[in-house]
């Protein structure tokens, strides 16, 4: 009699409407977990904007008094006086105080980088995610490492071009976006870093690439106290080439600055260049290797053609492969040539099985410069250009 009221208790239990609402709080926790697992998984292919918005969520007023706080100090390094280089004898000059006309056109070339910054995070949104990024998560497979190659630079030399090119390799893996860890977020420090990194496999890679690295002062300790091991890719171009394009880019964004002639001479007359213009700073390439072999041996910075990046995209992956003892495995049958854009693109990139090109802030139209102008810019660069050769051991054939 007993157990029959007790079965007869559970029979009423389960047939009530409370059965029901234990039902479905399973359904709806089972469907939690699985968008849980489905959004952390998508979202490790875009650590920065998931960890960018945590923090900003958790520090509130912090984040912001910081964030102003290394904007300040980038402007501060950028107008910061180089120090005297004196191994070459040219009309190259320190440059002197900017005016308020030079600091808005700095003012408008750091809101142009950061729109490309956003540009590229755009397009890796648009791409198709990696398959193994939610599996990755949910078996725990992986681990965040720091990154043991940087592509350092250059600015509008190809950098791009290249981590996508590289990108193809099952041997690396590599952040979409430029982090701008050692000249923007370092104070951030070394774990906010980190998690930036996507996870790797024994045997992978971690790779990232932020060109203002080559030409940021602190860039190199910076890099030698995290890993001394560290490898670096740095790819250069023609400098005269690389400030028409950065002045493009700059351009396409503040079609109201003055004209590229106007900002590339201290005085037009004399025909003095004025070297506090970053565009014409950056080609300035054995100055800024010098102050990275004061860290780094030679052989540990391997220089990439950014004319042959595109002449031949299968020849110089093969240099990076071997520089970071990897196994060949990007080659020609990859690459097929864009005669609109005017550069190679992949057939099939990474995590698609689609063709993939640069996205339209690559290969923008240069404007027509006064061809006076460029064989002056020319006669400027050929001697840093002469050390340039001397100091790498290669003849990149600019003049």
């Amino acid at each position: 009699m007993e157990y029959s009221l007790v079965c007869h208790s559970l029979y009423a239990l389960w047939s009530t409407p409370v059965k029901k609402k234990l039902i479905l709080l399973s359904i709806m926790f089972l469907i939690w977990v699985y968008m849980l697992y489905s959004c952390v998984g998508y979202c490790s292919t875009m650590p920065s904007l998931v960890v960018d918005g945590y923090r900003g969520k958790e520090t509130g007023s912090a984040v912001g008094k910081r964030t102003e706080s290394s904007r300040t100090d980038l402007v501060s390094r950028l107008l910061a006086k180089p120090q005297p280089w004196e191994d070459i004898e040219s009309d190259y000059e320190e440059p002197s105080i900017r005016t308020a006309a030079s600091r808005d056109l700095l003012n408008n070339e750091l809101e142009t980088d950061r729109a490309d910054d956003w540009d590229e995070m755009r397009a890796e949104q648009q791409r198709a995610p990696e398959p193994s990024a939610m599996s990755s998560f949910s078996n725990g497979s992986g681990s965040k490492k720091l990154p043991q190659a940087i592509i350092i630079g250059v600015k509008k030399g190809g950098t791009r071009a290249l981590l996508e090119f590289l990108r193809v390799h099952p041997d690396i893996r590599a952040v979409g976006a430029e982090p701008h860890f050692f000249d923007r977020n370092y104070e951030n420090g070394l774990e906010w870093y980190r998690e930036l990194m996507p996870k790797t496999l024994e045997g992978q890679i971690t790779m990232e690439k932020t060109p203002s690295y080559f030409v940021t002062r602190e860039a190199p300790a910076r890099i030698s106290a995290m890993s001394r091991d560290t490898k670096l890719i740095v790819v250069v171009r023609d400098p005269v080439t690389r400030a028409i394009s950065d002045y493009t880019q700059t351009l396409s964004k503040k079609p109201d600055i003055p004209s590229f002639e106007s900002l590339t001479f201290k005085n037009r007359t004399t025909g003095l260049i004025d070297t506090s213009w970053s565009a014409i700073q950056i080609g300035i390439y054995a100055k800024h290797l010098d102050n990275w072999l004061q860290y780094f041996p030679m052989g540990q910075i391997l220089f990439v053609s950014g004319e042959r990046l595109i002449s031949d995209p299968a020849g110089e992956l093969g240099r990076v492969q071997d520089f970071l003892g990897l196994k060949r495995i990007i080659t020609d049958k990859h690459f097929y040539f864009n005669q609109t854009k005017g550069f190679p693109c992949l057939k099939k990139a990474e995590g698609s099985s689609k063709p993939h090109c640069l996205g339209k802030t690559k290969g923008r139209t240069h404007p027509n410069i006064d061809p006076e102008v460029v064989q002056r810019l020319r006669d400027f660069y050929r001697p840093f250009n002469m050390k340039f050769y001397q100091m790498t051991g290669h003849n990149f054939g600019w003049d």
